[in-house]
């Protein structure tokens, strides 16, 4: 399969139930990712090993994965380590997606793509600037995403919608565009797509089912208040 041109101008669905919650098991994950293929779904973003190894056999669609760690003297969350690569790569997945972003890390980026390359996968830059995009294509990444725009001390003012304006810097980098981060809506998928992405990455609000729950709560409490 040609990973990325199957990817193009598709959905990828992000199954990552929120961390320790009642749906945070890899049989779980499976059945997410079973449903989101069968709702269409181009692609999966599947966290974790376990998870992965729970998804891979039941789906043929191209996953990207990830290992998130909480480290305690680097921001950098998003596979920090080579020994992250080895295991993703060992349980099946087709990209491996890592923090691009220039800050304080236990392993270089560079290190994490040439590692990437070698296991035999895509190497996908989660980026939050023009700058971290121009810095993984010149180290050999496959794809660039928009996922940490608005989450970084440098773009903490990014944080509402689709980053239209990244998606459009990295489409004149002549990259393979991974639209991700706060497409909450049908709508702003479409809008992803019109500003130059590739492909569009959903998550919360597809399979994070208490942020969901609560957004609607939460509106219909302000409603309660307001009705006559």
């Amino acid at each position: 399969m040609d990973v990325l041109k199957h990817l193009r101008g598709g959905l990828v669905v992000s199954c990552q139930p929120v961390d320790d919650g009642p749906m945070d098991h890899p049989g779980i994950v499976a059945a997410m990712a079973q449903a989101a293929v069968a709702g269409g779904a181009d692609g999966l973003r599947i966290e974790g090993v376990e998870n992965l190894a729970a998804v891979r056999p039941v789906v043929s669609v191209p996953i990207i994965a990830i290992l998130k760690r909480d480290l305690d003297d680097s921001p950098v969350r998003i596979t920090p380590y080579l020994a992250d690569v080895q295991a993703l790569a060992e349980a099946g997945a087709d990209i491996i997606a890592y923090d691009a972003t220039d800050r304080p890390r236990p392993e270089t980026s560079a290190a994490l793509v040439q590692a990437i390359r070698a296991a035999g996968a895509l190497a996908m830059a989660d980026c939050a600037t023009l700058a971290d995009g121009e810095r993984a294509l010149r180290e050999g990444a496959h794809v660039l995403g928009t996922t940490l725009s608005g989450y970084t001390e440098e773009t903490a003012g990014r944080a509402e919608g689709v980053d239209t304006d990244l998606i459009g810097a990295f489409r004149g980098l002549d990259a393979f565009v991974m639209a991700e981060g706060r497409v909450n809506t049908p709508a702003l998928a479409a809008r992803a797509l019109q500003a130059g992405a590739d492909a569009v990455t959903v998550g919360t609000a597809l399979t994070r089912l208490e942020i969901m729950t609560q957004w609607f709560a939460e509106t219909l409490e302000q409603a309660r208040g307001t009705r006559p």
